[in-house]
């Protein structure tokens, strides 16, 4: 049983749980977006509007609207996903067609027409066995890929938080930033054997606030700098942007994933929070929040293209 109240109160937890990574992305996007210095104002309005519609086609459209329903009785992740199609077809690495396993209180499966999509890729599937452990291949490496994803941006996202020290003080050694990172890193860990209830209520505070402030910073520098950004939200620039870009255009792709690493958390943490308590947070408060620091961003870029290196802090 579910009330709005408790809702909105899981709502809230998610943000320090699930956002974390996703909302720490605006601090070093424009920056490997641009490794060198901006040539072209009209660069910043390509890559922003590349940073919104992929904000917009993958967090918003794909994992909220789509990928979160596809969930296992409120479990998500790549082995919920197997866990469904073990169910509905004969794969065999997992026997879960057992009379013993209907009898389970949250075992479901659904039925479809014999003419159906599902129903021929049902067939598919189980007509040979290479398929069969094609897929599980598949789940395995799409699992690594999540841990090499969970492995790597606790450390990057640390890291260039900790960076922000070098602004105010730019004698300040590397190997200092370093040491801060690795501290702040086995005190957040350190922290996660006290439950997701625990973890959430300390973090979600801090990045509710986080998002509130970077999109109001944003809503200023687009206000101060150039509102003239705001034709990024058009898709014509991104094909502008890569037509005058050339090679360089393809390359600066990496950079821009950055703005959606961590959407995986999306569905992955399924069982911890509801679906409708993440689509809730990410919809009200990360979203837009998250288009507002970019554009912010750009806005300053525009008038401050040497200032690319530190944009986020420079903007602030």
């Amino acid at each position: 049983k579910s009330s709005a109240l408790l809702l909105l109160r899981l709502a809230f937890q998610s943000l320090g749980v699930v956002y974390g990574d996703l909302g720490t992305s605006p601090l070093y996007v424009f920056y490997n977006t641009f490794p060198g210095k901006i040539e072209d104002p009209e660069d910043v309005v390509g890559a922003l509007s590349l940073i919104i519609y992929s904000l917009t086609l993958i967090p918003l459209l794909k994992y909220v609207f789509v990928v979160c329903k596809a969930n296992d009785n409120g479990q998500g992740g790549t082995f919920a996903l197997y866990s469904l199609l073990c169910r509905h077809a004969k794969i065999k690495t997992i026997p879960n067609q057992h009379r013993t396993d209907e009898e389970l209180t949250t075992y479901s499966r659904s039925t479809f027409h014999e003419q159906s999509f599902a129903a021929k890729t049902k067939r598919w599937l189980e007509r040979h066995v290479s398929r069969k452990n094609a897929l599980l291949i598949l789940v395995l490496v799409g699992t690594c890929m999540v841990i090499g994803d969970g492995i790597l941006t606790p450390a990057i996202s640390v890291l260039s938080a900790a960076g922000g020290i070098k602004v105010d003080h730019p004698g300040m050694s590397n190997g200092v930033v370093v040491v801060v990172a690795v501290v702040i890193l086995v005190g957040l860990f350190s922290l996660q054997h006290y439950g997701t209830d625990k973890v959430s209520w300390l973090f979600a505070p801090i990045v509710l606030v986080w998002f509130l402030v970077i999109g109001g910073i944003g809503i200023y520098n687009i206000w101060k700098y150039d509102s003239s950004v705001l034709k990024a939200f058009s898709p014509v620039y991104i094909y502008r942007y890569f037509r005058r870009g050339g090679k360089d255009g393809w390359t600066s792709l990496g950079g821009i994933m950055l703005s959606i690493t961590g959407t995986e958390a999306l569905f992955a943490d399924l069982s911890h929070f509801p679906v409708a308590a993440v689509q809730l947070a990410f919809t009200v408060v990360v979203f837009p929040c998250l288009l507002l620091a970019y554009s912010g961003q750009a806005a300053y870029l525009m008038s401050n293209r040497d200032h690319v290196v530190d944009a986020f802090y420079r903007s602030i």
